[in-house]
């Protein structure tokens, strides 16, 4: 069995190491990474310039694109053929709520999902200290129902595991769903040194929505795992019946 991990932190991060070696038991696994830290770039793909990949050691690549790019690179170029499973982490932070739309992380399971491979993504919902080995063995368990399982078609898995110490027992995983985030400016201003204006975006944590009880931000405050079950296709079907009802074949002037 082939398995294949990314990550937005970069080929060298700890959390990809960990993620590595929690899964070797369960197959071959193939790293394909970025080489810098490339976190919120979501699910961006380049398409202006050629991309370099480097085997850093046995089964080991670096990239100098997006994490949606490694899959790409993983997938087309350095395995024989497709994985059977995709694994993208362990990222240095939650993917709680809205923020899972800018992820990297979020976008290489996304983009697995998009190439029919069962895939899910893992972050570490922390802000320092980051001990990645519970978070990695949640991972192997999780991965293990996967392939015993699968996933239906184009969907894949956001898990979200608290900050453990090590040695402590796995708290309870809960099925949830998305939670929001409370979004304000989050833009700090300043001068440079010429005496020219910048702009520094993400100033300000704003939070999340309290009341959501089966969500995702309300299972980490509880100290639980989240495990929610994502789709690639972002249709809102509740409001189509309400959308055909409105006269979108009224041309602008009256003609039809």
């Amino acid at each position: 069995m082939n398995i294949l991990l990314s990550n937005d932190d970069g080929v060298d991060a700890p959390g990809l190491r960990a993620l590595a070696e929690a899964l070797s038991p369960l197959g071959r696994v193939v790293v394909v990474a970025p080489d810098r830290e490339r976190n919120a770039v979501a699910h961006a793909l380049t398409l202006h310039r050629p991309l370099r990949l480097k085997e850093v050691r046995k089964d080991w690549y670096s990239a100098d694109g997006t994490p949606t790019d490694c899959v790409h690179l993983g997938v087309h170029a350095v395995l024989e053929r497709p994985p059977e499973l995709l694994v993208a982490g362990i990222n240095a932070g939650g993917n709680l709520g809205d923020d899972l739309t800018y992820s990297g992380t979020v976008g290489v399971a996304l983009e697995g999902a998009l190439l029919g491979v069962p895939s899910m993504a893992v972050s570490l919902v922390a802000r320092g200290g980051f001990n990645f080995v519970p978070a990695a063995r949640v991972a192997a368990y999780i991965a293990g129902q996967i392939i015993e399982r699968g996933l239906p078609e184009r969907v894949f898995l956001n898990v979200n595991v608290p900050n453990l110490p090590e040695g402590a027992s796995i708290p309870d995983i809960r099925v949830t769903t998305q939670g929001r985030r409370i979004f304000g400016s989050g833009i700090v201003k300043n001068e440079d040194p010429r005496g020219g204006e910048y702009y520094w975006i993400g100033g300000s944590e704003l939070g999340y929505v309290d009341g959501d009880a089966g969500s995702d931000v309300a299972a980490l405050a509880d100290g639980c795992i989240s495990v929610t079950p994502l789709h690639t296709d972002l249709t809102f079907g509740g409001f189509i019946s309400d959308l055909s009802d409105w006269e979108l074949n009224q041309k602008p002037g009256g003609h039809r």
